[in-house]
């Protein structure tokens, strides 16, 4: 029994490993063909950083981490939900917008903003839903055409609601009063930046998520139509409901990325508000395999080669880009091994029941 858990365990491992070592390689090539130094870019990446860089490293993964969790969401119903981006900008918008009105006193504002956010996100996501189920139109298209509306939707609405900031070119929101900031905490005394006290919350979501997809019976029914979707409507599933209701939570979900920017260090939602921050989260499930700890494992990885990959022009002069070539190389690499690991599972355990029906066989042989 211990001996089969062990090869379990080492071939969940042996996919993201093996997709790291294959990115290494393939950026490592890319850099010896541009003429750059190979070790010396490698040096500068995995050193250790500082505490101000640890500090970096945990906020860019707290939202990192939200955006991989939305998209797990819609992976283990077998649905590609494209567009997180489009439903954190709108839901950040609203966020910002009904803070900064201050229609409730300190945090039962917050957490009427974050409701808000979260009422958004999965409205937006659920035009994807309604179009699936009434309509068959793919969630892939109709998620990437509504990140592009959301776009111009809430560039448009952001001029409409954009107060006056005297010496700024920044176009943004009202600021939202302090009294409903989350506060943050410092790694060690001295240092000026904080880590996101949404930090936590993104955690409590990570936990949700677990119980919900393993512990529930939503959580069965979920992941029974994900993988099978006709054998869900011979056991009793109403196939339809569940693919509204996985996109309503992706998008709810989905509302809550641009909470630790917003309520930890923006405060208000401006022209220069973080974007792509729903296309990495796609990288991230796939890294992680849909799983909590994975995917908090994987946002740690794209988040620490994010903050290593600065210094890069200005100590190497090559362009922090390569990051985002290794990060690419990791999503396409990730999907191969898993797929090679997945079938060199299926050989192993066919190995295993011809060995065990033999040795059946055979005792029966004596037997008789």
């Amino acid at each position: 029994m211990k001996s089969q858990r062990s090869k379990r365990l080492a071939l969940a491992l042996g996919a993201p490993v093996l997709a790291l070592l294959a990115a290494f390689v393939i950026t490592s090539l890319v850099l010896a063909l541009a003429g750059d130094s190979v070790s010396g870019v490698w040096k500068q990446i995995l050193s250790v950083p500082d505490v101000r860089g640890f500090t970096n490293i945990i906020n860019a993964a707290t939202v990192y981490y939200l955006s991989g969790i939305a998209v797990a969401i819609g992976f283990r119903m077998n649905l590609f939900n494209i567009g997180v981006d489009g439903q954190y900008r709108v839901a950040s918008f609203a966020a910002a917008v009904v803070a900064g009105e201050a229609w409730l006193p300190g945090y039962l504002n917050t957490i009427f903003a974050i409701i808000a956010a979260m009422l958004v996100g999965a409205a937006w996501a659920g035009i994807a839903g309604l179009l699936r189920v009434t309509r068959g139109v793919s969630e892939v298209i109709s998620t990437i055409m509504l990140n592009a509306i959301a776009t111009a939707a809430v560039a448009y609405l952001l001029r409409k609601a954009a107060v006056d900031n005297p010496g700024s070119n920044i176009t943004a929101t009202k600021t939202m009063p302090k009294d409903s900031w989350i506060p943050g905490f410092s790694l060690q005394a001295g240092v000026p930046n904080k880590v996101y006290g949404f930090v936590f919350i993104a955690i409590a979501v990570g936990i949700l998520y677990w119980v919900v997809i393993n512990r529930t019976r939503f959580g069965f029914d979920l992941r029974a139509t994900g993988l099978s979707e006709t054998a869900a409507v011979a056991s009793g599933i109403n196939v339809k409901r569940m693919i509204l209701i996985s996109m309503l939570l992706s998008g709810a979900v989905a509302g809550l990325v641009g909470m630790p920017i917003l309520f930890g260090d923006a405060h208000a939602y401006g022209s220069t508000f973080q974007s792509g921050l729903g296309f990495a989260g796609i990288a991230i499930a796939l890294l992680g395999r849909n799983h909590p700890v994975g995917i908090a494992f994987g946002a740690l990885l794209f988040a620490f080669l994010d903050e290593q990959s600065n210094p890069l022009q200005i100590l190497l002069d090559v362009s922090p880009d390569i990051v985002k070539i290794t990060q690419g190389v990791i999503v396409l690499t990730v999907v191969i091994a898993y797929e090679v690991v997945r079938r060199y599972g299926i050989r192993l355990e066919q190995r295993n029941v011809a060995i065990a029906l033999d040795e059946s066989a055979g005792k029966k042989g004596v037997t008789v």
